[in-house]
């Protein structure tokens, strides 16, 4: 049976720089569980596959199985149901919220965080199996059981029409249908059953393995099953021009860059894995003539339809003609070409930074998987190769419908702060002492102490004071991540005082503030991971057909309005500190928001799904900095469009089309998350002191929508990338019913004062 372990590492391989602080693998024990319990197991799986076309997503049941067994926390009520003509009292609020943060606070793990799923991106489990295949490390890393709950996964998430998707709720694509079939073989799966048959079926009519996206060609070549020669170049000469140029990696987004780092490693070198015999048999089948016979410069520029999310520009032809049929040509002669051994050496130094001031996690799996076969290929008995092996664990998650991949080792340091202030909203702090005050103590020591050294050679930016979005192990600082750790770490102190025992030292406040300033855009605005380092002009360079708006770290509301919020709390409670800076910060950043709105009064969300998102974090921040419904216009606006996408029933549901297409797309039906962002946002821009019925409906809906456990429902995923990848915050769910259930009800009492 499985178990999840929490803050646990040993062995000679691992390293962490705060004792495995938020660290989450789970490990299987073949001993473990009763027969009733394991019975218990096989139960919800049987059950996630037979209705796996109408619930489409997991609600990470094997988790909280093993909490409920250790934690014995039952809520102490029965659900509340309200019929159309019953009316919300503060008391039937007050009822449910117990009922929520009783059952809530058992999932908390013991080190403060909550451990949850952070998944639904189909194609990482599959790049994840390639590059342990690729370094001939499959079935020492990944046992049996590992191997049969992803093919459990995979299976799981196969479309009725045979394909699968690039995540979880999308239709079928090319990238998803190749890379997780390709996975299935490696594990051993047989080519003649039902699900591979449909599978392939699928491949062969869309166009076969050679109208993969970009992404999807690279893979392929890695292991054997595309030729080189069919890929737009990577130039790995890139990285040797001078670092003024607008075009140099290190001005580009730290995703993009990162990635695109180790692809340019494995392209200059035309790296290919062994030819073995099932990498042969694949290749017969994913194509719809012999291998030998396939055009490559053909598919280079061949992508299937359904995986076109961006068209290229006439513009970006011609850039992409030119540096495939001039510019690469050129670099590979004598004697330029001497200059590609120069760059691989340069990239490799680059790769081995980014591993270990991540202590081998990387930035995201996608990275981190191209990084462990670049650092395989320089030398396969490295100590560096052997240090990623154990970190794959950090990204494996077990669920009833298998063992799939997160999008990064976690986001326990992001989720707990919004936790924090999601219990401080409700006034009811001090019956969850214990459970607020380890969460203290988490974000207190998940915050990154020092700067990476020699970070700036590096391109990376400052750390020293920040928080990541999840373990300080992964060492990367995110300007909203830190801004929610801060607040949520003032907040506890101002509401509690008292739970707060062993208080973060002002200077380490301090700290978090000069790291916050020193993300502020030349125009006061926030990016994500860095401040913006080059124009917009360079996304001509974006060869990726899937993925848009990658190759600069763009500002956005989400992480604006995060900045703005933290800065205006801290000032209040430290008035002294870099006042003058602040108060300019304050004021840039109000502006930017405000300038985002759109004609209809929404704010686009780059960062969740989607409208109800982005117009949640902006109405917060501009209700922080003084805005109200009084003074401003942009209020007003927001206000109207909220209220004018409520349901019927109450609530508020968008689903992930909004952020594909830009529009508001109603799912006809409410969401939890989207209700309880569309509440705050109301309820921050005072609809409780002008009329309160709305929020009335609204709270009905979420306390209808309570399940007997006391949690909500785990309903379509609402993160988001991008524009372009759609994932689950596992926590999202309750922390944000929470959160504005308590709010509307704190505000209720204030109003009937």
């Amino acid at each position: 049976m499985w178990k999840l372990k929490i803050g646990e590492g040993g062995g000679p391989w691992l390293r962490s720089a705060n004792n495995f602080l938020g660290r989450a693998v789970w490990e299987f024990d073949p001993e473990g569980g009763s027969p009733e319990e394991r019975a218990e197991v096989e139960r919800v799986r049987r059950e996630f596959t037979e209705h796996r076309f109408e619930k489409r997503v997991s609600e990470d049941l094997l988790m909280r199985m093993q909490y409920a067994k250790q934690k014995h926390l039952l809520p102490d009520s029965a659900p509340v149901k309200l019929v159309q003509s019953a009316q919300v009292t503060e008391e039937i609020i007050l009822m449910s919220l117990r009922r929520a943060l009783a059952q809530h606070s058992s999932l908390q793990a013991h080190d403060g965080h909550w451990p949850c799923e952070y998944s639904g991106i189909l194609f990482i489990i599959p790049i994840m199996v390639f590059a342990l295949h690729v370094t001939g490390s499959l079935n020492t890393v990944l046992s049996e059981e590992h191997q049969h709950e992803i093919c459990r996964y995979i299976y799981n998430h196969q479309n009725e029409d045979g394909g699968w998707g690039t995540q979880e709720l999308s239709p079928s694509s090319m990238f998803g249908s190749c890379l997780t079939y390709v996975t299935l073989r490696l594990l051993g799966e047989s080519s003649t059953n039902d699900a591979l048959t449909k599978g392939r079926e699928w491949i062969l009519s869309h166009g076969s393995a050679a109208a993969m996206p970009q992404w999807g060609k690279i893979w392929l070549s890695v292991i054997g099953l595309y030729d080189w020669s069919g890929n737009n170049a990577i130039i790995p000469e890139l990285w040797l021009v001078p670092y003024f140029l607008p075009f140099h990696p290190g001005r580009f987004w730290c995703f993009c860059r990162l990635v695109y780092m180790p692809m340019a490693y494995l392209y200059g070198k035309k790296f290919v894995a062994p030819i073995t015999s099932i990498i042969l048999a694949i290749r017969e089948e994913l194509y719809s003539v012999p291998y030998n016979e396939i055009d490559w410069n053909k598919a280079r520029d061949t992508c299937a339809k359904v995986d076109v999310m961006y068209p290229r520009s006439l513009v970006q032809n011609l850039v992409w003609t030119c540096i495939n049929n001039l510019v690469e040509p050129v670099l590979n002669c004598w004697p330029v070409n001497k200059l590609r051994d120069t760059a691989l050496k340069d990239i490799m130094k680059h790769i081995h930074y980014e591993d270990e001031s991540t202590k081998y996690i990387g930035i995201c799996p996608i990275n981190k998987a191209l990084d462990m076969i670049c650092c395989w290929i320089e030398n396969p008995n490295s100590d560096a190769f052997k240090q990623h092996l154990p970190r794959i664990y950090d990204y494996l998650w077990l669920a009833e419908d298998g063992m799939k991949a997160q999008v990064y080792d976690g986001c326990q340091s992001w989720e707990t702060a919004f936790i924090v202030q999601a219990y401080c909203s409700t006034d009811l702090v001090h019956e969850y002492g214990p459970t607020l005050q380890k969460a203290y103590e988490f974000i207190k020591n998940s915050q990154i102490r020092e700067n990476h050294p020699n970070y700036e050679a590096y391109y990376r930016h400052r750390s020293k004071g920040s928080w990541t979005l999840s373990s300080t192990d992964n060492g990367w600082s995110v300007s909203d991540c830190t801004a929610e750790a801060l607040q949520a770490l003032l907040l506890l102190s101002k509401t509690a005082p008292d739970l707060v025992t062993d208080p973060i030292e002002v200077e380490r406040l301090y700290d978090a503030v000069d790291c916050l300033l020193s993300y502020v855009n030349k125009d006061g605005t926030f990016s994500t991971y860095e401040c913006q380092r080059t124009t917009p002009l360079l996304e001509v360079l974006n060869p990726s057909e899937t993925f848009r708006n990658i190759v600069a770290d763009y500002p956005s509301v989400e992480p604006t309005s995060s900045v703005l919020q933290a800065l205006i709390l801290f000032r209040e409670l430290y008035p002294g500190y870099r006042n003058e800076e602040i108060g300019k910060c304050i004021s840039t950043a109000s502006k930017f928001i405000e300038k985002k709105q759109r004609e209809d009064g929404s704010w686009y969300g780059s960062w969740g799904i989607c409208f109800t998102y982005g117009t949640f974090f902006a109405v917060k921040g501009l209700s922080a900095a003084g805005r109200t419904y009084k003074n401003s216009p942009c209020i007003k606006k927001a206000c109207t469009f909220l209220l004018s996408k409520q349901l019927r029933t109450g609530g508020w549901g968008e689903t992930y089309l909004s952020s594909q297409t830009e529009v508001y797309v109603d799912a006809n039906r409410p969401h939890a998350v989207n209700t309880a962002w569309a509440m705050l946002a109301l309820i921050y821009a005072g609809q409780v002191e002008r009329d309160p019925t709305p929020l009335y409906h609204a709270a009905k809906e979420l306390i209808n929508m309570q399940l007997e456990s006391g949690e909500f429902p785990q309903q379509e995923h609402v993160g988001a990338y991008n524009c372009s990848l759609y994932f689950n915050y596992g926590n999202y769910r309750n922390l944000y019913p929470i959160w504005a259930l308590g709010e509307f009800r704190r505000r209720l009492l204030a109003r009937n004062k």
